[in-house]
């Protein structure tokens, strides 16, 4: 018998027309509410899943933070272990997050790159399973549920607004968009500055591995995309974007304000879209964001931030 689905069909609610210099109505996905924080529950969940259904017995996963209490709390609903190696870049509290969720954390390496090499190394050794945090056809399966359910509520949207670190979500969002029979709606992939690792592959024209990650949006932070997600907009319409890490805390900020809710500034990169670039979405009537949230968020992050970019 298979697992019922981990995640959570989220709430979507319709901002008024005022909400942002673009002066549009916008949908909002509020995958900040997911039990484990952010969007990843529904991908990793999936992923792991089933690998538990195909026999996985313990799980290992790198993560900076989201995926990590996402294969976490998978781990705990489904009675297996698992290990989380964490970059030292992770900061301490999400750390605790992880632990507290109920998961091994280990720390290694200085980048994400080496954590997830270890991660690699390490469910081979012990003959255990590896759940990559944003590159497998089954976390974009997962994450493709967001948008089944935005089709399922009935509403009408004519364009996608997300945030894009390693890709997984962009990949998610577009087979969810090609299952719905809405492969003609386009999606802005949108990065920070100091994070944007598509952008500059797009501009390439080739994959590009960042020489490092600067911008505070740290989950955003794939020194390097996944090859689907490089190929995506051979297929599927696609508009790269960035903003600046001030506009990601203002729009963090704003959306605190307005919806009681506290997203990271990965997040924020989406929901500043609808500021920033305000003539980016004219020509659309009906713009979904991907409130994606995230767990390195709190009252006293967002102050420092606040006083450090504002």
């Amino acid at each position: 018998m298979p697992f019922a689905p981990l995640h959570l069909d989220t709430p979507l609610l319709q901002t008024a027309p005022g909400y942002s210099a673009s002066g549009k109505p916008l949908w909002l996905k509020l995958d900040a509410l997911q039990p484990s924080g952010s969007f990843k529950l529904r991908g990793v969940g999936r992923l792991c899943q089933h690998e538990v259904e195909n026999g996985a017995r313990e799980i290992f996963c790198a993560s900076g933070g989201n995926a990590g209490i996402a294969a976490a709390y998978a781990g705990r609903a489904l009675g297996v272990p698992v290990t989380i190696v964490v970059p030292e870049t992770t900061a301490a509290d999400v750390r605790q997050t992880i632990a507290a969720a109920g998961a091994n954390v280990l720390v290694h390496g200085s980048v994400f790159d080496e954590a997830n090499a270890h991660a690699i190394e390490l469910a081979r050794s012990r003959k255990a399973t590896y759940v990559h945090p944003f590159d497998h056809p089954l976390l974009w399966d997962g994450h493709a549920t967001l948008i089944d359910e935005v089709v399922a509520k009935g509403a009408k949207f004519d364009c996608v607004v997300t945030s894009v670190g390693g890709g997984g979500l962009l990949a998610g969002i577009v087979e969810g968009l090609k299952r719905n029979g809405l492969s003609d709606v386009p999606v802005i992939a949108v990065e920070t500055e100091g994070a944007a690792s598509l952008h500059a592959s797009l501009k390439a024209n080739e994959r590009i591995t960042l020489p490092a990650i600067t911008s505070i949006a740290n989950s955003l932070g794939a020194r390097q995309v996944a090859q689907h997600v490089f190929d995506l907009p051979q297929q599927h319409p696609i508009e790269s974007v960035l903003v600046s890490d001030a506009d990601a805390v203002a729009a963090c900020l704003k959306f605190a304000d307005a919806q009681r809710i506290l997203v990271e500034p990965a997040c924020g990169a989406a929901l500043a879209v609808a500021d920033v670039h305000a003539g980016l979405l004219q020509r659309f009537d009906n713009p979904l964001i991907e409130v994606c949230g995230g767990i390195g968020v709190s009252l006293e992050k967002l102050r420092g931030w606040k006083e450090k970019f504002l």
